[in-house]
């Protein structure tokens, strides 16, 4: 997780939102990524979505059944769609997203019965950390805007 935060001060460096997403196999990251969506002038520009891909041209396989990912915050539908859709093994968010969260926050579909694959789900790891640097770009928005 320690990396996915870095990845989320990398974010917050390039004025996006600071979420930063890593992708673990056999014990070593294949893929770190932050939310690009600005940059990219992208709306699926997610750190989630771009560890995925990253992950999925590193094994040459669009199935990540034996891969783990580490993200800052919760994921949303967006991105849990993508996550059941490669199969990942694990996820393990920093912290939860009220408003969107689909991990078990709003909706739970990482573990939705009726879906084809569900995955192992761990939050609150680093989570103190994941929300305050959220909190503080928010804020820092804020201020500049006033």
């Amino acid at each position: 997780m320690g990396e996915a935060l870095r990845q989320a001060r990398k974010a917050w460096e390039r004025e996006e939102v600071p979420i930063g997403a890593v992708i673990v196999h056999d014990g070593r990251i294949i893929a770190r990524a932050h939310n690009q969506v600005e940059t990219l002038k992208d709306a699926t520009a997610h750190a989630e979505m771009l560890a995925i891909t990253q992950a999925e041209s590193v094994l040459e396989n669009h199935r990540l059944t034996d891969c783990d990912l580490y993200v800052t915050k919760e994921p949303c539908p967006m991105c849990a769609g993508a996550i059941v859709h490669t199969r990942l093994r694990r996820v393990i968010f920093g912290c939860p997203s009220p408003k969107d969260g689909a991990a078990g926050g709003v909706v739970d579909l990482l573990n939705h019965p009726k879906l084809n694959h569900q995955c192992l789900v761990t939050g609150g790891v680093m989570e103190t950390e994941s929300a305050e640097m959220l909190r503080a770009f928010f804020r820092e928005r804020r201020e500049e805007q006033e």
